[in-house]
This record gives C-alpha cells, structure tokens and sequence, in this order.
C-alpha cells in the first residue's frame, strides 16, 4: 500500500503508483472528500479529460446536429425580441 509523509507546510507527494493510478498530470486538480463514517478519506481525480465527458448528455431522441435548423431557430427567437 502506497504510502506518503506529510511537511511542515501540510503538503505531501502523491505516490507515483496512485498518480498512474488516477492518471493525473502536473497540474491537475485531486478533490479529497471525507466519508460518512468519518474514519476515511476519497481521493479522486478532480481534473476529468473531456474526452471522458463525450456522449455523456446523449439519449436515444436525439437528432444528429442539424446547423441550417440551429439558424432558423436563433432566427426565430431574434424575430420575437423585436
């Protein structure tokens, strides 16, 4: 198990195998939550690659992005702000 000493100034290093583990790069952003039982910490990654977020809103009554129907729609709404 991946162990990690704590400074003076209460910062530490993140083990290189947690690091792998969470993919993280310099820079990235690690949220730390308590957990209910009060004994325990999370760690995750907070920093998430949008490549991950793709398809996420995506449900089966969506219709493919139509850019000619995005034009007559901001036209329309443009015609009632008159």
């Amino acid at each position: 198990m991946p162990i990690a000493t704590l400074t003076s100034k209460g910062q530490t290093t993140v083990p290189r195998e947690i690091r792998d583990f969470l993919k993280l790069k310099t820079g990235d952003r690690i949220d730390f939550q308590i957990n209910p039982d009060g004994k325990t910490v999370t760690v995750r990654a907070a920093s998430v690659p949008l490549s991950e977020l793709r398809g996420l809103l995506k449900t089966d009554r969506m219709k493919p992005f139509n850019p000619e129907e995005r034009r007559l729609a901001a036209k329309k709404r443009a015609g009632r702000r008159l």
